[in-house]
């Protein structure tokens, strides 16, 4: 599912577009090149880079200035300068409110990187550079880079293509293709000549003596920025080591990946404190709740696509902290809207849980379907299956809008414990399976029904 883009503002009075995606230690990933957060995603490898980056961590992307889904009418050349890029990773940490965080700059992002670490060494935890420079020239001195500028002006689709392949590799295909799709949606011509203008007189050299946070400079042999580059940032920064990996991708998502992230991670988890193991997804007995919007398809096409899918992820964010608050599990993959599950321990916490749910897709006009059933499962990663699994989604599609339905096995775990009442739906017959069920509608003691309702709790 694709990150919820949200936007900071600058002290500048610049909109800048970003997005969040996962939980725990935060990590500040900056743009590669040309930007735009939203097409990325688009993009498999690079989709899957960001989703392995976010497992037991929040990953943070942002769009500069002038590019992507930002503000793109930059007219002042100084807007596209250092300071520029430092205001808009400010905006952006600020309005997630991050004390301290992991950053990381990759090729051309890499000098405000440095710059903002040697500015800000209490908020910087970690430096993460990939294969970036000191000084700008030092990449745009470069035969390839020189050669393909000159097309710039000449023929825009032409450049694109060629400067997609002298960033990710000449012998990129289909990827080169798509990121110079990228290019040409992220930026103008006009933008972009006058943004290597304002970034040819980089030089960050002065900057590294005062970095103070563990440094990891990652470089790929072969890339067109040789090695010797790579050797002069780690030589500038006491607290600085060198990874040196096969390959000559300016693209940490091609090529071999595995082994960007396994320095990455090394790096990272070495001075982070040992934290809580997220729980598992249990195998055997376990109770599970299964909710999904009433009429998801109709509100789609009443509100449109983005703006139902964007409060339905506000709701899920919600149901998955209600969740977690009552001691269950919120299974990974599922959003409300294509069926959210959880499993619990407890048929008490479970059933509070779901009232909890309901209540908030009530606040927020998202009715949802509630159901609640309890039995065996089976664990595949952080994923349940088994008839449990279904009957729960299948007594979830019997609820009435806003109305938590359990079956009988739940009620009678939850009868003497759960501080609600029940009131008998009757035998209902449930597809794929043999015998029908009887369903219980939870009735919490405040509501108008519960004195008259046919079970007690």
């Amino acid at each position: 599912m694709e990150p919820r883009i949200q936007y900071a503002k600058t002290s500048d009075d610049v909109n800048i577009a970003y997005w969040t995606l996962g939980e725990g230690p935060p990590l500040v990933h900056m743009q590669l090149a040309a930007s735009n957060i939203q097409l990325e995603w688009q993009i498999p490898e690079c989709r899957r880079w960001y989703e392995r980056l976010a497992q037991n961590r929040l990953l943070v992307r942002h769009d500069p200035r002038g590019m992507g889904l930002s503000d793109r009418d930059i007219p002042d050349i100084l807007d596209m300068s250092l300071e520029g890029a430092l205001l808009d990773l400010e905006a952006v940490v600020d309005r997630l409110g991050l004390d301290k965080f992991a950053l990381l700059g990759p090729m051309h992002s890499g000098p405000p990187a440095i710059a903002y670490a040697a500015r800000h060494p209490e908020r910087v935890s970690h430096l993460l550079l990939w294969c970036t420079y000191v000084r700008t020239s030092e990449w745009m001195r470069q035969p390839k880079v020189v050669a393909s500028r000159s097309l710039l002006d000449k023929d825009w689709q032409f450049y694109t293509e060629t400067l997609a392949r002298v960033v990710l590799g000449w012998s990129e295909g289909e990827p080169a293709r798509r990121f110079a799709e990228l290019i040409r949606e992220s930026v103008t011509p006009e933008y972009l000549q006058s943004a290597f203008r304002a970034i040819d007189g980089w030089d960050v050299s002065g900057l590294l003596p005062q970095v103070r946070s563990p440094t990891l400079v990652l470089h790929r042999r072969q890339n067109t920025l040789g090695v010797d580059v790579a050797r002069r940032l780690v030589s500038g920064i006491s607290n600085a080591r060198l990874a040196l990996l096969e390959g000559d991708s300016g693209a940490p998502y091609l090529g071999d990946t595995e082994a960007v992230l396994r320095a990455i991670d090394e790096f990272l988890i070495e001075d982070e404190p040992p934290r809580e193991p997220a729980p598992d997804v249990p195998s055997g007995t376990a109770v599970i709740l299964f909710a999904d919007i009433v009429d998801s398809t109709g509100l789609t096409e009443r509100l449109g696509d983005a703006a139902f899918r964007e409060k339905a992820r506000e709701l899920d964010s919600s149901l998955r902290s209600f969740i977690r608050d009552n001691g269950g599990t919120p299974v990974e993959g599922k959003l409300v809207g294509d069926g959210l599950m959880a499993v619990f321990t407890s048929a008490r916490q479970a059933i509070e849980a779901a009232l909890r749910c309901g209540q908030a897709g009530d606040e927020c006009d998202l009715r949802l379907h509630l159901g609640v059933h309890a039995g065996d499962v089976i664990r595949e990663g952080n994923n349940v299956y088994g008839g449990a699994v279904n009957i729960a989604s299948r007594i979830s599609g019997l609820s009435a809008p806003g109305e938590v339905l359990v079956s009988d096995t739940v009620r009678g775990l939850a009868r003497t414990s759960a501080g609600v009442s029940f009131e008998d739906r009757g035998e209902h017959p449930l597809k794929g399976i043999a015998e029908p069920m009887r369903l219980w509608a939870v009735r919490s003691f405040d509501s108008p029904s519960a004195n008259a309702s046919g079970g007690s709790g």
